[in-house]
């Protein structure tokens, strides 16, 4: 993490003098963040280069060396306790969403080691990203709740989990997916669509109180109902979601279910790009299906 200038951020620092919208309390100066190790990033940079690379058609030498230095991080890393996407401040989970992007990582790096003759073990990391995938499946499915869960091993449900089959991680259709899609709808529900991103009694982060409902999960949840032949649903739920927007048309981070109030940072970039990409997914869906019925 780092500040407009490059520099590293100061330690974070709490000010009890403030107060912030609606009162709201602690003021805090800097971000934690900074300290905190998240692996999820490695998939992240991994999946941009890869995308990049798609329309631009070659990667220097230069920026492969860090790349795949990245994807061989990834391979290390990718069973260790971190932070995670939503940044606790508890001690670090081996969340499965970072595992997951993890695979990401190594995929990406191995189809671009293979587009561009790049140099690198791309055999082992996809072998590697395979060994995560499966992971997945295996160590962080509930058998008796029929839904994959946060951690390797175990754990509460996280709403980050409806992001794997837009990183390709797993097909939406995969059996355990469609569960997986079913549970969190039934049990991180806020009403009307919306969704907690987990559930504090079960996925303590490490600060005191509840929080709204988190949109991005709630976009994601689009793309998987799209995904799963449930277009009417998705469609409806995108449209409602878009509904939610100010006057000026912005998102917040959060919704407060009872009232619709908007919580969080406003505006919010997770949310905007969740409105945008299902926006764009929706469309490519029921262009799809409409060249699908044309053809029969």
């Amino acid at each position: 993490m780092y500040n407009l200038d490059g520099k590293m951020p100061p330690s974070e620092r709490q000010d009890s003098e403030l107060e912030g919208y609606r009162r709201s309390k602690p003021v805090r100066w800097g971000n934690a963040a900074a300290s905190q190790t998240q692996h999820d990033v490695y998939g992240e940079i991994l999946d941009c280069a890869f995308q990049w690379a798609a329309h631009h058609g070659s990667i220097s030498d230069e920026l492969w060396s860090q790349l795949s230095g990245l994807a061989d991080s990834a391979a290390r890393e990718w069973r260790t306790p971190d932070h995670g996407i939503w940044e606790v401040r508890t001690a670090g989970r081996p969340f499965t969403y970072s595992a997951a992007l993890c695979h990401v990582a190594l995929d990406r790096a191995a189809r671009m080691a293979a587009r561009y003759g790049l140099t690198g073990p791309r055999e082992r990391w996809q072998r590697t990203a395979e060994d995560i995938r499966t992971a997945i499946l295996e160590e962080a499915w509930d058998a008796r709740g029929k839904t994959l869960t946060e951690h390797l091993g175990g754990g509460g449900l996280d709403g980050g989990l409806l992001a794997l089959p837009l990183r390709r991680v797993m097909s939406a259709a995969h059996p355990k997916m469609i569960a997986t899609t079913q549970a969190l709808r039934d049990r991180l529900s806020a009403g009307q669509g919306l969704l907690y991103r987990y559930l504090h009694e079960d996925s303590p982060d490490g600060i005191s109180g509840g929080e709204g409902a988190f949109l991005l999960c709630s976009f994601w949840l689009v793309d998987n109902l799209a995904k799963q032949g449930q277009l009417q649903e998705a469609f409806d739920l995108y449209d409602s979601l878009c509904g939610r927007a100010g006057t000026l048309g912005l998102l917040p981070e959060e919704i407060e279910p009872s009232t619709g109030a908007f919580l969080g940072n406003y505006p919010q970039a997770f949310s905007h790009i969740g409105m945008i990409s299902s926006g764009v997914n929706l469309a490519r869906t029921l262009q799809t299906s409409r060249l699908e019925n044309d053809y029969t």
